[in-house]
């Protein structure tokens, strides 16, 4: 009887990794393309404001659910600045950069570049958690960075700016990663301040730059606020801006910023296809397809990888759990 409850935690254990980690997979599926209809078929003028607007929808979610008893997480108080820094400098970086480069750059080539998150993942894991990996990841991680350059390398709409602003959002993604796992584990803030703690103390510098530069003026004074296509697609991103914000938190409280960012280059895969065919900015190239490809499998072989070594080491865990309860059973009967 105890080895079958044993057999039940770890399943719904796993059960919960992978629908997390699917959770977060469709949910950077559907922002991406949302943000590319708002930012580019409608050409609104100002991606600071889009993510303000994501901002206060997860605020205005959050504090609803805790005040209706829904959610629980710590009251404000002067240790809330210690407990989350530096995730909301990170947290700027990476949203700013993130719709900048969804703006200037097509959707493949946007999805192609993201793929050196998973190499600086690594990197920050290997000296700010000490961790080590395999020879046949790090090769794969080094297929993924190849294909990922070919393609870049042909580039017929190269743009110096939108590359800038995509290598800084790899950059921010893979900190961001690596230290929201390490605030998960701070006593008082969970899953749930974090997105809100973050969110409250970054809005208001956010919004202090976007009047600074003239984006928020021309926000307001964009000509298609009156058109219900546009407002539905908006109210859509800020929407999905809190969705994404919440299924990155999910997926690293079940799994490790590695598995979060192998994620990421699983939904990649699907999404820089479809961009092919989808979207009508995208210039083909032999080379750039040959190098998406690369890139693509690349990033098959490490998810695989990491994959099937999990299932491997879990595999091994049950059935030395399952032999230790044999054991004491019949310790018991003797």
């Amino acid at each position: 009887m105890s080895s079958s409850v044993c057999q039940d935690t770890a399943e719904h254990s796993g059960r919960l990794k992978f629908f997390s980690a699917v959770f977060y997979a469709g949910s950077s599926i559907l922002i991406t393309v949302v943000n590319k209809t708002v930012l580019t078929s409608f050409r609104f003028p100002s991606y600071m404001c889009l993510g303000i607007g994501q901002m206060i929808t997860t605020l205005v979610v959050l504090y609803a659910a805790k005040m209706s008893k829904t959610i629980q997480f710590q009251d404000f108080d002067r240790s809330i600045f210690l407990k989350i820094f530096p995730l909301p400098l990170l947290y700027i970086g990476n949203h700013i950069t993130g719709l900048a480069s969804t703006k200037k750059l097509s959707l493949p080539m946007f999805t192609v570049l993201r793929k050196f998150t998973i190499l600086m993942t690594m990197i920050l894991e290997v000296y700010i958690l000490r961790k080590t990996f395999p020879k046949r990841l790090v090769y794969s991680v080094v297929t993924i960075v190849l294909g990922a350059m070919v393609a870049a390398s042909s580039d017929l709409a190269f743009d110096v700016e939108g590359y800038t602003f995509i290598l800084l959002n790899d950059a921010f993604t893979a900190a961001s990663s690596v230290f929201t796992k390490k605030k998960l584990g701070i006593e008082g803030l969970g899953k749930y301040g974090v997105l809100f703690y973050n969110a409250l103390i970054i809005i208001i510098p956010t919004l202090l730059a976007s009047a600074f530069t003239g984006d928020l003026q021309e926000a307001v004074t964009f000509e298609d606020w009156g058109e219900a296509t546009f407002i539905v697609c908006f109210l859509m991103s800020c929407f999905m801006g809190f969705v994404l914000m919440y299924s990155i938190v999910l997926c690293s409280h079940y799994n490790s910023a590695l598995t979060t960012t192998v994620v990421g280059a699983i939904k990649n895969v699907a999404v820089a296809y479809i961009g092919i065919f989808v979207g009508g900015d995208y210039l083909f190239s032999w080379t750039n397809f040959l190098g998406l490809s690369i890139c693509m499998s690349g990033g098959l072989a490490y998810s695989y990888l990491i994959f099937n070594t999990k299932s491997s080491r879990s595999n091994t865990e049950g059935a030395q759990e399952l032999k230790i309860h044999i054991t004491e059973e019949s310790t018991g009967k003797c």
